[in-house]
């Protein structure tokens, strides 16, 4: 397992076993997207919600392409598609607590659905609200999690907003779980996104089959990313 910073953000190269050995200890984990991780140097409240994390994943292809090509530095992606699977497959048939925190009561429904179906028992959902960057607050959400206490948060938001609401509940929170920003990702194991064969993600073409799936929204995002050529001299090992 290696670790680099990017603007202060540790990120960590290693496999599931031992990234989970990590976030079980109890803290935030982020997978930043290109699209999001371009605006690194002038979205302060964004910037800050990922150094508040204790692990940065290589969520992106491109981000993992430009460290080689600019840095000569090898890591593996790691996505939150990826990610995800293999974190539900272990908690298969356990008994620790998982909140789940969808963007809509019909996201709630058709995540319980394939939650259920995959052997996953012992969860519960919050419906977010619309929240506002400049001043994310729920001390309703607080309230549920303070109560209730599950060991695992998952986040299944939209970057920008997760990892805001996710430094949010590690400031506020009474006490320590694992809080897991894993966006869209579930959406893709449920089928409302395009489902993304494991084996395109590993060879990093997952960014193509978004375009493919809605290019209007995901073509004008990655062009975008290439912003991220110019910030390469930021990352230390």
């Amino acid at each position: 397992m290696n670790e680099y910073f990017f603007f202060e953000i540790r990120f960590i190269d290693g496999d599931f076993k031992s990234i989970k050995l990590l976030i079980d200890k109890g803290g935030l984990l982020v997978l930043p997207a290109a699209p999001a991780l371009k605006e690194i140097d002038n979205n302060k409240k964004y910037h800050d919600a990922l150094k508040h994390a204790d692990i940065a994943l290589f969520d992106s292809g491109f981000f993992c392409i430009l460290l080689k090509f600019f840095k000569n530095i090898n890591v593996k992606k790691y996505s939150g598609l990826k990610f995800l699977k293999e974190f539900l497959l272990s908690q298969k048939n356990t008994s620790n607590k998982i909140l789940f925190i969808d963007p809509s009561n019909k996201d709630k429904i058709i995540n319980n659905k394939y939650l259920k179906s995959i052997g996953i028992k012992n969860f519960f959902h919050y419906i977010a609200p619309i929240y506002q960057p400049n001043l994310l607050e729920d001390t309703i959400l607080l309230n549920i999690i303070n109560e209730r206490k599950p060991k695992y948060i998952i986040i299944n938001l939209g970057g920008g907003i997760q990892e805001l609401l996710g430094s949010y509940l590690k400031t506020n929170l009474n006490y320590k779980p694992s809080i897991i920003c894993s966006g869209a990702a579930i959406a893709f194991l449920t089928g409302q996104q395009a489902r993304i064969p494991l084996i395109f993600d590993k060879i990093y073409i997952g960014w193509l089959v978004r375009i493919i799936f809605n290019p209007f929204v995901f073509l004008p995002r990655y062009t975008k990313a290439l912003k991220l050529i110019f910030l390469m001299k930021h990352i230390k090992e």
